[in-house]
């Protein structure tokens, strides 16, 4: 089943639609909870999560052609609201690598007006991309996306884990110069 016909069902109120969507989508949410989480547990129920909100979701929202990246990112919210209510009853915990690397380069906002700007920043980041060799662009992704671990993504494409750190320090540090020159200063 194509991605606009489960839209079709979510639409129409059908519960088969969490039924297709987990057999199309569910080992990828898992996997994009599980690279948040490190946990299984964890992350099924956020991939579970994910369905409810989906259902929820759609109407209003019709995400015919983009049904994954619509998922993805509520799966990614979920599980990163997961990880930060483990942490936060844990008092303190520790500060994810991931957020850490990313802040090197990309503003933290500081007060309500500027959430506004966040579809301006997410498009500047998209047109970083889009200028990027692919390579460095799946790298890219499978790091702050799928919040793959550097080791994960040398297995996967056969880099050396130096090769994939150098790229991403080397990316960080244009995406940070590109944001810059847009108006975005760290």
């Amino acid at each position: 089943m194509n991605d606009n016909e489960i839209v079709e069902l979510y639409l129409s109120r059908d519960e088969r639609a969490i039924s297709c969507t987990a057999e199309r989508y569910g080992t990828k949410l898992r996997r994009i909870a599980f690279g948040i989480l490190n946990n299984r547990e964890s992350a099924e129920e956020c991939e579970n999560d994910t369905y409810w909100e989906t259902w929820k979701r759609i109407p209003p929202h019709e995400p015919r052609n983009y049904l994954f990246a619509f998922l993805g990112r509520i799966a990614r919210m979920i599980a990163i609201n997961r990880y930060r209510e483990d942490r936060r009853q844990k008092r303190g915990g520790e500060t994810c690598e991931l957020t850490r690397e990313m802040l090197e380069c990309i503003p933290a906002q500081s007060d309500s007006t500027e959430h506004a700007e966040t579809d301006e920043l997410r498009t500047m980041i998209e047109h970083f991309l889009d200028d990027c060799p692919r390579e460095q662009q799946i790298i890219f992704m499978r790091r702050y996306w799928y919040c793959d671990s550097v080791l994960q993504i040398s297995e996967m494409y056969g880099f050396s884990e130096s090769k994939i750190k150098t790229t991403l320090f080397r990316m960080r540090a244009k995406l940070k110069e590109y944001l810059a020159k847009g108006g975005y200063h760290v």
